[in-house]
């Protein structure tokens, strides 16, 4: 069989622009390529200026994970000028950057993934019917409720923070807002309603605190088999089908896992420090090589340029020492030399490996028993992981959603522990130096690294976990953590590649589906569609 060619562009459904080139071989990809196909520039809008503009510049970066940005931008000038938080701060930084995750889940879920399963490729499983009945794009009887619930976190996020996207309520030194008995009352009358509208009725069928007791995979399928509303609920129905459909048969990916971790506790980084910040996490940091933990360093963070359309850098740098990224004067005008130069991602790397970045990144560091107390310790995944083979589709999304409820009660928890006669903001004093603040967005690891120096910014280098996932080939020409879990995908249809799309759907990538499929011998364009 002749080896066919495809190009799939873009593969996302959110914003931004992703292409992927997979190259068939007997109906199995053989090796792919992705390719982010806009420079945005926001590194080169930060320099010079004042070095607050990142409160206000980085959280439009992105339309969904704005407060993310916003929260590295306020927690990077925090190690800098070397402030003090106050418990309130830290709480509402935790409640803004959690009610914008929780909201992802079902927006992601519903509108991003779970429409490939109502795909005619699985038209002859017994479950596709009841799939196609609930989560049909915008008529799916489920799609439609989980999308309309996702809306209410971030109303929450909106009561403390002014607006949602695009605040920039969190400051150096704590927050901008006071809130009152009134907005504290109406954000726990908010986040009910989420849970009595979607997250127990519709995604769990039982209570959180029931969900809450699953520790193992032995665990999770006792549950599915416990009762019909566990069973037939969205969770359950994804279980069932996703193992049905074979998804967990393809997108292994690199096998190595990394988390910047989030959600600093309101007594332990009230003096932000980078050395400090690791113990201080309630959902932990670290690096997961695939059999051990090892604790979070930034300084083993660097990026690769050798496949990216950036000049004047070498590869393997820290982001300190990166230069503000300059587009190369020569690059193609049809982005087609992926021997050399291929995308506006550059790839970052991890003490020299590729590592996928996300919420199965998360769930993994959470199952390390060696977390301490305060910080998130769930064995449920690493158990579920191992079971089932490792990464995969099906894991990928299995890790995203069952984050849902311990979101859940997490923000709970902080707004009963706001003490509304206590401080919210301590002034800062501005000094040269740099900064490092990080956090987990909805698709994992974001970090803005930053250098103040003669009072303006002299260097900041933002990023994102979408680009660890979606970066191209390395200096050494290892391939990024969505080309890794391409390879060796099985493609039932070349004319409908669903598969490609749904590993790269699966890690949630920030970019926006139109497909071209290309014989390679005969340079004949088989179909051009959209996912």
């Amino acid at each position: 069989m002749a080896v066919k060619e495809l190009n799939i562009s873009p593969v996302g459904r959110v914003e931004g622009d992703l292409d992927v080139k997979v190259y068939i071989d007997e109906g199995k990809v053989t090796k792919a390529h992705t390719q982010a196909a806009m420079f945005r520039g926001f590194e080169k809008i930060m320099a010079g200026k004042d070095p607050q503009s990142g409160l206000i510049v980085t959280p439009r970066i992105c339309g969904i994970c704005g407060g993310s940005h916003l929260y590295c931008a306020s927690s990077a000038l925090d190690t800098a000028w070397g402030t003090q938080l106050s418990p309130n701060a830290l709480l509402l930084r935790a409640i803004g950057q959690a009610t914008e995750t929780i909201q992802s889940i079902p927006r992601w879920f519903y509108a991003i993934f779970a429409t490939d399963m109502a795909n005619k490729k699985f038209a002859n499983k017994p479950l596709y019917k009841e799939v196609v009945k609930r989560w049909s794009a915008y008529v799916g009887e489920t799609f439609q409720t989980g999308l309309t619930a996702s809306g209410l976190p971030v109303q929450v996020y909106a009561l403390f923070g002014g607006q949602w996207p695009h605040s920039s309520y969190m400051v150096p030194g704590g927050v901008m807002c006071a809130p009152t008995l009134k907005d504290i009352t109406r954000a726990y009358a908010i986040m009910t309603q989420f849970k009595n509208d979607w997250l127990e009725p519709v995604w769990l069928g039982c209570t959180i605190e029931r969900y809450m007791e699953i520790k193992s995979w032995e665990d999770m399928l006792a549950w599915l088999e416990e009762s019909d509303s566990h069973k037939n609920s969205d969770l359950g129905l994804y279980i069932r089908a996703g193992l049905e459909f074979g998804l967990d048969k393809f997108g292994k990916g690199v096998e190595k896992f990394l988390a910047f971790g989030t959600y600093l506790h309101k007594d332990m980084y009230n003096n932000p420090t980078i050395e400090g910040r690791n113990k201080a996490l309630i959902s932990p940091s670290g690096f997961f090589d695939g059999e051990n933990w090892h604790e979070f360093d930034h300084m083993k963070v660097s990026e690769h340029v050798k496949h990216s359309w950036f000049g004047d850098q070498e590869d393997g740098l820290h982001p300190w020492d990166e230069p503000i990224p300059t587009p190369v004067k020569s690059q193609p005008l049809h982005h087609s030399d992926f021997d050399g130069k291929y995308s506006w991602a550059k790839a970052p790397r991890y003490d020299g490996y590729a590592a996928e970045a996300g919420p199965m990144a998360r769930c993994i560091m959470a199952g390390n028993p060696a977390n301490h107390e305060h910080q998130i310790r769930d064995p449920f995944f690493i158990d579920a992981y191992r079971k089932l083979g490792g990464a995969s589709v099906f894991t990928r999304v299995l890790a995203r959603v069952h984050e849902a409820p311990r979101i859940y009660q997490l923000i709970n928890e902080w707004l009963g522990q706001i003490d509304l006669d206590g401080d919210f903001y301590n002034k800062p004093v501005e000094k040269d130096g740099k900064g490092f603040g990080a956090t987990e967005a909805a698709r994992g690891a974001l970090a803005h690294w930053i250098e103040v120096e003669n009072g303006v910014i002299k260097n900041y280098q933002v990023m994102a976990p979408t680009t660890w996932n979606v970066g191209p080939n390395d200096g050494n020409d290892n391939p990024g953590p969505i080309e890794a879990a391409l390879e060796g995908t099985d493609i039932e249809d070349v004319k409908d590649p669903v598969e490609v799309g749904m590993v790269a759907r699966s890690f949630d990538s920030c970019l926006v589906c139109t497909v071209h499929a290309h014989d390679e011998k005969s340079g004949v364009e088989l179909s051009k569609f959209k996912i």
